[in-house]
């Protein structure tokens, strides 16, 4: 199944500026700050198909947290598909961002390659403004940030791909109130990019 897509990326979590699984002047990182690491991720679609399916304007986010020293460091997430999707292309999203559909990048994320407690794939509207420096899905939960915190560095993330580098910010406000999560964040840890995924 033939599948692309592209746009910005932007993510928070609770670990310390810059987060320690981010590379650093090409330098890996290690362990969350804290050992249980929980956070929002989200993917805004500018360019996209799936099987000849558009997917572009829409959004995914994904709600998750991990526990460095749990066997296996499991991911529980929840998985938000943008409500302005049709079936097909809502569909086509879950698939893809659950790692149904392969693809060499998709095959290496962290929910994907390890165990993985799925709790929902949740309609919610997704917005990543265009600056990619705020997001909001639906009513429950938002990323903004505004201060860097990379000091100059070369930051890259391995979900978006290590090859892009980014921006490290710290978090204005960073929160999800959706069950299983609940939480609300200020000053911690953010990062903004770009990102390429495709099915070969």
């Amino acid at each position: 199944m033939s599948w692309r897509i592209a746009g910005a990326y932007l993510e928070s979590c609770n670990c310390e500026a810059i987060c320690p699984c981010r590379m650093v002047d090409g330098v890996m990182g290690g362990r969350s700050t804290y050992g249980v690491c929980f956070g929002l991720l989200s993917w805004r679609i500018d360019d996209g198909h799936a099987e000849g399916v558009d997917l572009g304007g829409l959004g995914i986010a994904l709600a998750c947290r991990y526990d460095d020293d749990e066997p296996g460091s499991p991911w529980t997430v929840v998985l938000y598909v943008d409500e302005r999707a049709t079936d097909e292309q809502r569909n086509a999203l879950a698939d893809i961002f659950l790692g149904e559909r392969g693809g060499p990048h998709i095959v290496k994320l962290p929910w994907v390659r390890k165990p993985r407690h799925l709790v929902d794939v949740r309609p919610a509207r997704v917005d990543l403004e265009e600056n990619g420096r705020a997001l909001r899905v639906g009513e429950v939960g938002a990323i903004r940030v505004s201060r860097s915190a990379d000091d100059g560095h070369r930051v890259a993330c391995g979900i978006p791909g290590y090859e892009r580098v980014g921006g490290e910010y710290y978090a204005d406000d960073a929160h999800v109130h959706d069950d299983p999560f609940d939480w609300q964040l200020e000053g911690n840890c953010a990062y903004a990019t770009t990102f390429e995924y495709a099915s070969e």
